[in-house]
């Protein structure tokens, strides 16, 4: 009985003793980086896998991607959370204050914005998409008053639709240093980066504006250094219902051009099922114009090499101009065809693609295949 009674004593004083000991140090939040932009960020935008690699490779492994849009496939998994959006103007997500709604959701403690080039294309002047670009500064520091922000002067452009892209690019760029230092602070600095230099659209490219492979590369390595600069004493924010690190459900993407293994399929009886299904969204309007976005998803089981996109017009909209895919109309009907760097899409993810026209848009319903 002596012997009970001294083996649960001593139980008791341990677990008072564990009860008492301090509690070691809770895990350091990570620090959230938004990539925002247009379709270079985000259709796929993958030098965002990239450099999310890069990032990891160099021991700077407490961070998360974040943005609002889902990764849309590279060659390697990475955490493809963004706010790249397919089509937009910085002008647009200024004018419309879409940026706060983003923000909210996410909490950034960084952003990387490499924007303007739609604008460009539509012939913003550089003092407008300047003003842009200052008001979205602001709302990043309503969000968070210590926010980093690397602005890019954006990689060249020659489409074959406009000729005069390219100089606009050069304005533009030329513009970018002097409109940062007089917008940075101590507390939240604007650093430039410069994206231009060096960046060929003949190899580089591959149609002239969005990055392939070696430019994807060459995006990434540019923004590497500014990021780990960024990161160097970086106190992330409170944000109560992020996670410290990103959930493979969320936001890990898996390759885009590699087959599932035969295990990752419900039964080797059951073979891969194609599928596609892709919606129409109207991005903007003026008179006499707007423009349009379509987002093509693969809802099969099987990685695609393709596809392809139509829809009918009814009200005598005719498309002038697109980008992230080959667009033709013929009558009231419109074809769309993926470029060649966006048709490989692994099961559940997305392409999206944008266009201008003139005439009074609606929002027609959407066929697609793949191949």
């Amino acid at each position: 009985m002596r012997t009970l009674l001294a083996l649960l004593t001593a139980a008791v004083v341990g677990a008072a003793l564990l009860l008492t000991l301090p509690a070691g140090p809770a895990a350091a939040a990570a620090v959230r980086i938004m990539p925002l932009g247009d379709s270079i960020t985000g259709n796929p935008g993958c030098w965002r896998a990239l450099l999310w690699n890069d990032l990891q490779s160099g021991g700077h492994t407490n961070i998360d991607f974040v943005g609002t849009q889902p990764p849309q496939g590279c060659a390697v998994p990475y955490d493809g959370d963004g706010e790249g959006h397919g089509g937009a103007l910085v002008t647009a997500v200024a004018d419309q204050n879409q940026l706060p709604a983003w923000l909210s959701a996410t909490h950034p403690d960084v952003v990387l914005m490499h924007f303007g080039t739609n604008d460009v294309w539509s012939n913003r002047s550089v003092d407008t998409i300047l003003a842009a670009y200052g008001k979205l500064v602001d709302q990043m520091r309503a969000s968070n008053p210590a926010m980093r922000i690397l602005v890019a002067q954006i990689i060249p452009m020659n489409p074959s639709s406009c000729a005069e892209c390219a100089q606009r690019v050069v304005a533009l760029n030329a513009a970018i240093p002097g409109w940062a230092a007089s917008r940075t602070t101590a507390a939240s600095p604007v650093t430039v980066v410069d994206q231009w230099t060096g960046f060929s659209t003949a190899t580089d490219t591959g149609d002239g504006v969005h990055p392939n492979a070696t430019g994807d590369r060459k995006i990434a390595d540019r923004w590497l250094p500014a990021v780990v600069r960024a990161l160097d004493g970086v106190s992330p924010s409170a944000s109560p219902s992020r996670s410290a690190s990103p959930s493979p459900s969320r936001s890990m993407s898996p390759s885009a051009s590699v087959s599932p293994s035969r295990s990752a399929l419900p039964s080797d009886s059951v073979p891969p099922v194609p599928g596609c299904a892709a919606t129409y969204t109207v991005i903007g309007q003026w008179p006499g114009g707007f423009q349009g976005e379509i987002t093509v998803r693969n809802t099969g089981s099987a990685p695609t090499t393709g596809w392809t996109a139509r829809w009918t017009y009814t009200a005598g909209e005719q498309i002038t101009q697109s980008w992230g895919a080959t667009v033709t109309q013929s009558g009231t009907t419109a074809t769309a065809g993926n470029a060649t760097w966006n048709g490989a899409l692994a099961p559940g993810a997305t392409a999206a693609y944008g266009f201008i026209g003139t005439g009074t848009p609606g929002t027609p319903p959407v066929t697609c295949t793949t191949r």
